[in-house]
C-alpha cells in the first residue's frame, strides 16, 4: 500500500507541474549556481513546519537516467516540490546530493521571506564533470578545520573537487612515517613544523567524500622539491631520488590516501634532467590503482601515458584522448574584488559551452608565493568565497558570453545588454547569500552594477607622471589638449581596469593601452543627506604572487595617483610595509583595501563630485613587477559589510 501511495503521489506531482510557469522576473528564486531547467508556479506554495520540511513526505526515486540531462548522468537530478510532497528523482548519491543541496537553499530561502516554497520542478545537471578550488598549503597553511568548513559550505554550491597542494619548495606539509625528515623544522623555510598528519588527512579525506566532493592530493615532481632536497640530500630525479620518491608514493597512496581515485604529480617549472622520471613515477603510482594528474605544459605526454592534464598558462593546450582540467585564467591570487570577478563569471570554460569527454572542467586556484599572516588573510585578500560563487555557477551551468577576450573584466554599459542583465542577476543572488550563508565569513564583494563612470582618452605624459591635463581644471565630456581632441567614454563597476594584469591577454578599459598616458575617471554621487560612509578605495591591488613593495608614504602607488571628492583630495593611507627589500616573505598587511579598515568620508547632502587621476609610466617598475593600471572606489557601511545605500553613482547627475 505505500508502495502504490509513493507512486500516487509522484504522479499528482507531476500532474500538477505541467501547468508549472517559467520564473518571472520579478519572483526570482535565489539558487546558486542557477539550475539547468526551472519551472515555478508562484501562486501554489509548500508551507514548512517549524522552518522545516517534513522529512517523511520526502520521497526519493532512484531511476535510470534525467532524460533532459545529455551528459554527465551520476550527477544529475529532478526535484519536485508541490504543495504536500517533496520527490526526488536522480540515477545515484551524487544527483540525490545535490538535489538536497538546491532543497536547502529553498528552505533558506523560505524562512527568509514567508516560510513557504513555491511549487517547484527543477531539473538540473552539470556542464562539466570537474569543479573544484586548490589551495597551496605548501607555501602557507590552512587548519583541518578551516579546510572542513570550506568543504561543507562549497559543496552546498555543488564544488565537487578538493585540488591539496601538499608539498612546495617552502615545506612539506604531508606528514610520513617512513621518512620522518621532511617533516622536520629544518626542512622547512617558512611556517615550519606546520604540516597535516596522517590521521588530519583521514579526516579530511572522509569529510571530503562525506559532502561529495573528490580530493585530489597533489605531491609536485620533480620541480617545487627544494624540501625534499634539504630533508633527503638528494634531487627528486636522481636514481636515488627516484628510489626514495617511489617508497614515499607507495606510503601516501596506500597508508594515507588508500581510496582516492586521483593523485597530482606537478611536473611544472622544471628542467627535467632524466627523462625516465616522469614516466616511471606514472607506472609506478598506477600500480597503486590510481589514476595521475599532471600539469601542462609540463611533462608531454601521449594518449594513455596519463590519465589527465590541467591546464596551468595560457600556453597549456588541451590534447585529444587526454581530459583536460583548464585553470589557465583562474589564478585567484592575481584577481581584484571586482574586475576579474565579471570575467570568470563571464567566461566560458576552455572556450566550450559545455564539456566533454577531453574537456573535463576547471579548478579555481590560490597560490600563496607571498606570505600572508594568518588564514583568514588567504580567504579574504584572494577574495576567495565571492570568487568561488561565481565559478560553482558557471561550471555548473556552462555556457558563457566569451573567453576573456572580448570584454574580459569590463561591465557592459548598457543595462538592456544581455550580459549586463545576467552579470546584475546573478550579483542580487551572490549578495542574497553572502547576507544568510556566509555572514561570518570574509566576503569582500559589495554591489557594483550601479557604480557608473565617465574615462577620459588617455594624454601623454611623455613620462612626467605629475603633469597636469584639462579634467584637472573642469570635468566635462570632451577636451582639447596641445590641439587634439580627447572624449570620454562610460564605465560601470566599482573596480576597473584601464589595463589588465594580463596586458593584452585579458581586455580591459583601453583597447590600446599606452605606458606614458594619464587618465581621468569621474562621476558625481547624490547623496539623501549629509553623512558620514565608509569608502572602499585603491589604485593597485597586489597580487599574492608578487614580492611587490607597498607605495611610499603619503602616495596611492608610485604612478602618482590622486583622488578628489568635492574638489579636496583624499590622503593615502599610512601603509604598514615600509621595507625597500623586495621579497615574499615579509608579508602583505594594509596594501590591499580588503585588509584595512574603510576610509571614513563625508558627503554633502545632493550631488558630490568624484575625481580620480591616473597616470602610468612603464608598465613594469622596480617597485611592481606585475603593473595594475585600475581603481577601485565604491561607497561601503563603516565596517565595510555592506554598500551604503540610497547612494546614486551617476556622471551626467540624473537621479535614477
Amino acid at each position: 500500500m505505500k508502495l502504490i501511495n509513493n507512486i500516487l503521489l509522484v504522479l499528482l506531482s507531476i500532474s500538477i507541474l505541467l501547468s508549472c510557469t517559467k520564473v518571472k522576473n520579478d519572483e526570482t528564486l535565489k539558487l546558486l549556481p542557477m539550475p539547468q531547467n526551472v519551472e515555478v508556479n508562484w501562486s501554489q506554495k509548500h508551507q514548512l513546519k517549524n522552518g522545516e520540511i517534513d522529512p517523511d513526505i520526502i520521497l526519493i526515486k532512484n531511476v535510470n537516467s534525467i532524460p533532459e540531462a545529455a551528459i554527465n548522468q551520476e550527477e544529475a537530478y529532478r526535484l519536485i516540490v508541490t504543495t504536500d510532497s517533496v520527490v526526488i528523482e536522480a540515477t545515484g548519491d551524487k544527483g540525490i546530493y545535490w538535489a538536497k543541496q538546491t532543497l536547502n537553499q529553498l528552505v533558506l530561502q523560505a524562512k527568509e521571506s514567508d516560510q513557504s516554497i513555491p511549487m517547484v520542478e527543477i531539473t538540473d545537471w552539470p556542464a562539466f564533470r570537474v569543479r573544484g578550488f586548490m589551495h597551496d598549503v605548501g607555501r602557507s597553511f590552512i587548519s583541518v578545520g578551516e579546510l572542513k568548513k570550506q568543504i561543507a559550505l562549497l559543496s552546498q554550491y555543488k564544488i565537487n573537487v578538493f585540488h591539496w597542494h601538499l608539498t612546495e619548495n617552502q615545506g612539506w606539509r604531508l606528514e610520513s612515517r617512513r621518512f620522518p625528515q621532511l617533516n622536520d623544522s629544518s626542512s622547512f623555510t617558512r611556517l615550519h613544523d606546520k604540516y597535516y598528519t596522517i590521521e588530519d588527512a583521514h579526516e579530511i579525506a572522509e569529510w571530503a567524500r562525506k559532502h561529495n566532493m573528490m580530493l585530489i592530493p597533489e605531491i609536485d615532481m620533480p620541480g617545487h622539491s627544494e624540501a625534499f632536497v634539504r630533508a633527503m640530500g638528494v634531487d627528486m630525479q636522481s636514481l636515488e631520488g627516484t628510489k626514495i620518491l617511489k617508497e614515499l608514493m607507495e606510503e601516501i597512496c596506500t597508508d594515507v590516501f588508500p581510496d582516492v581515485e586521483y593523485i597530482h604529480i606537478g611536473t611544472d617549472e622544471v628542467q627535467f634532467t632524466n627523462p625516465d622520471f616522469v614516466p616511471e613515477m606514472v607506472k609506478h603510482i598506477r600500480g597503486f590503482d590510481k589514476k595521475v594528474i599532471s600539469w601542462n605544459p609540463g611533462w608531454n605526454y601521449e594518449t594513455g601515458e596519463i590519465d589527465a592534464t590541467q591546464l596551468w598558462s595560457y600556453r597549456g593546450k588541451a590534447q585529444p584522448g587526454i581530459p583536460a582540467i583548464d585553470s589557465r585564467f583562474h589564478y585567484i591570487n592575481h584577481f581584484d574584488p571586482f574586475g576579474d570577478i565579471v570575467a570568470l563569471y563571464n567566461s566560458r570554460i576552455y572556450n566550450q559551452v559545455q564539456g566533454s569527454d577531453d574537456i573535463a572542467g576547471s579548478i579555481l586556484a590560490i597560490w600563496n608565493d607571498r606570505y600572508l599572516p594568518t588564514e583568514k588573510d588567504i580567504m579574504l585578500q584572494n577574495y576567495f568565497y565571492p570568487n568561488m560563487l561565481a565559478f560553482a555557477e558557471r561550471t555548473w551551468r556552462g555556457g558563457g558570453s566569451e573567453y576573456f577576450d572580448k570584454n574580459g573584466v569590463i561591465l557592459p554599459t548598457d543595462e538592456n545588454d544581455p550580459v549586463f542583465i545576467e552579470f546584475a542577476d546573478f550579483e542580487q543572488r551572490l549578495l542574497w547569500h553572502k547576507k544568510y550563508n556566509f555572514a561570518n565569513e570574509p566576503f569582500p564583494y559589495v554591489k557594483q552594477t550601479d557604480v557608473k563612470w565617465l574615462i577620459t582618452d588617455q594624454f601623454p605624459n611623455e613620462g612626467d607622471l605629475e603633469m597636469s591635463f584639462p579634467p584637472e581644471e573642469e570635468i566635462s565630456d570632451s577636451y582639447t589638449y596641445k590641439g587634439q581632441n580627447y572624449g570620454v567614454k562610460p564605465a560601470t563597476g566599482a573596480g576597473i581596469y584601464l589595463r589588465h594584469v594580463w596586458g593584452d591577454i585579458v581586455p580591459a578599459f583601453y583597447d590600446n593601452p599606452q605606458e606614458n598616458h594619464t587618465a581621468y575617471a569621474y562621476t558625481w554621487v547624490w547623496s539623501p543627506k549629509t553623512q558620514k560612509f565608509g569608502l572602499w578605495v585603491s589604485t593597485q591591488d597586489y597580487s599574492r604572487s608578487e614580492a611587490d613593495l607597498a607605495a611610499p608614504q603619503g602616495k596611492w602607488d608610485y604612478r602618482g595617483s590622486r583622488i578628489w571628492i568635492n574638489d579636496e583630495e583624499l590622503p593615502a593611507p599610512e601603509w604598514d610595509n615600509i621595507h625597500t627589500e623586495k621579497t615574499n616573505e615579509i608579508s602583505l598587511k594594509n596594501e590591499n583595501f580588503t585588509a584595512r579598515e574603510p576610509i571614513s568620508v563625508e558627503l554633502n547632502k545632493g550631488w558630490n563630485k568624484v575625481l580620480i587621476k591616473l597616470p602610468v609610466g612603464k608598465f613594469s617598475t622596480p617597485e611592481v613587477r606585475l603593473q595594475k593600471w585600475m581603481f577601485t572606489f565604491v561607497f561601503v557601511t563603516a565596517d565595510g559589510k555592506d554598500a551604503m545605500s540610497g547612494l546614486i553613482y551617476n556622471p551626467s547627475k540624473i537621479k535614477k
